[in-house]
């Protein structure tokens, strides 16, 4: 299928000749479509691959409405925490090769000086799940010093944590790439996105990258926000919603807009937020977790049913709103009100852009949406809710 597909009774363009969508998916595509609240300024991307094989591969609408580039499935987009569900499968390489010990091991047998302040007490399989008690530093830091993860991530280690580790749990937004980073570097004397790059993507074929190559900036799509923030809730006492802003916004604007004299935010490796993907990039390399794809199968069955075992759901201990929660295993996110993804057996992470990506054990599935239109993660829900229909 290639041309135009359907968009509320009108007609949209896909970007590219090459798109596939197989017999049958054609709902896919229309709730696809529907995603694009303005293909002159936003754009989209969708990849489905089963059985280690693409079955849908669309784009459309535009990637930067300044130079009218359009959104095509070559596309680079920033997935900000879908970078966490890839910084998972690099731990869990380690893991199933014994770089890095059991997820049941305490942390501080792989970095000691977490161990500060009572933090001892956490697993690498606690940390991973969100309830290392370090979901922002508590000193004031320089932004952009901050984009130096294993900077931040000796900080946190010396600090005292936000709470009895580890009987709570917080989403720790931008810190869970830290301590991610840290892990690997400490199991490999390498980088987090060097290890990612090599062991993942390359191997692959996946045009995905935590610290992107300069060479590669002309691909990324603009990101277009044109959201309101919410207004306070004046039930929230003031320390919830102190650290509930510290927690995502420790590094200012940088993720969203850039700064003045420093490089854009995708060419740091920030383990958690930061990486930068076409959608069958990430489509692929969650497919590789469940099935062989291109010949490759990144994760054991074994692994996967450690890493997606639910460690961490419910309420938060920082509570800034009503349900739904979001639930987690050691590093992914699981199937929750707050993203039902495919079935109970499947595994991902979303991203703050409105980005979705995960695998699913049962249906040998790798899916992907990335867009560069902020917020709204009910995009994605919807067109995951048509792959739903449709393979019945």
């Amino acid at each position: 299928m290639a041309g135009t597909i359907d968009r509320e009774g009108s007609r949209m363009s896909l970007s590219q000749s090459s798109t596939l969508v197989e017999t049958g998916f054609g709902p896919v595509a229309d709730a696809f479509a529907k995603t694009i609240s303005d293909n002159t300024s936003t754009g989209a991307s969708l990849s489905i691959w089963i059985d280690g094989a693409p079955v849908v591969e669309i784009a459309a609408g535009t990637a930067n409405r300044k130079t009218r580039q359009p959104f095509g499935l070559d596309t680079l987009a920033t997935v900000y925490s879908c970078t966490k569900g890839l910084a998972t499968i690099v731990v869990g390489r380690l893991l199933q090769d014994g770089r890095l010990p059991s997820l049941d091991t305490p942390i501080t047998a792989v970095w000691p000086e977490f161990g500060a302040h009572g933090k001892g007490a956490a697993t690498i399989g606690d940390a991973l799940a969100h309830r290392a008690g370090v979901p922002a530093p508590r000193a004031e830091v320089d932004p952009v010093a901050a984009l130096d993860e294993l900077w931040v991530a000796d900080l946190l280690a010396a600090q005292e944590p936000l709470w009895d580790v580890p009987k709570h749990h917080n989403y720790h937004a931008i810190t869970h790439g830290s301590i991610t980073g840290k892990l690997v570097h400490n199991a490999t004397g390498q980088s987090l996105g060097t290890v990612f790059r090599r062991e993942i993507a390359e191997p692959l074929g996946a045009d995905t990258w935590i610290g992107l190559p300069e060479e590669e900036d002309g691909r990324v799509a603009w990101i277009v926000d044109e959201t309101t923030p919410p207004a306070p809730d004046p039930e929230v006492d003031r320390d919830t919603a102190y650290w509930a802003e510290r927690i995502g916004g420790f590094l200012g604007p940088l993720p969203l807009r850039g700064a003045v004299d420093v490089p854009p935010f995708h060419r740091y490796e920030l383990s958690g937020v930061s990486g930068t993907s076409t959608a069958s990039g990430l489509a692929r390399i969650y497919s590789a977790t469940v099935v062989d794809t291109n010949g490759v199968r990144l994760l054991e069955p074994g692994t996967v049913e450690a890493l997606r075992a639910e460690r961490s759901s419910g309420v938060p201990y920082f509570v800034t709103g009503p349900a739904p929660y979001q639930s987690f295993g050691a590093g992914f996110m699981i199937q929750s009100d707050w993203d039902p993804y495919l079935s109970a057996r499947s595994f991902g992470h979303d991203g703050a852009g409105g980005q979705v990506a995960f695998a699913d054990i049962d249906a040998k599935l790798g899916f992907a949406y990335v867009t560069n239109e902020w917020g709204d993660w009910q995009r994605g829900i919807a067109v995951t809710r048509a792959l739903a229909d449709v393979l019945g």
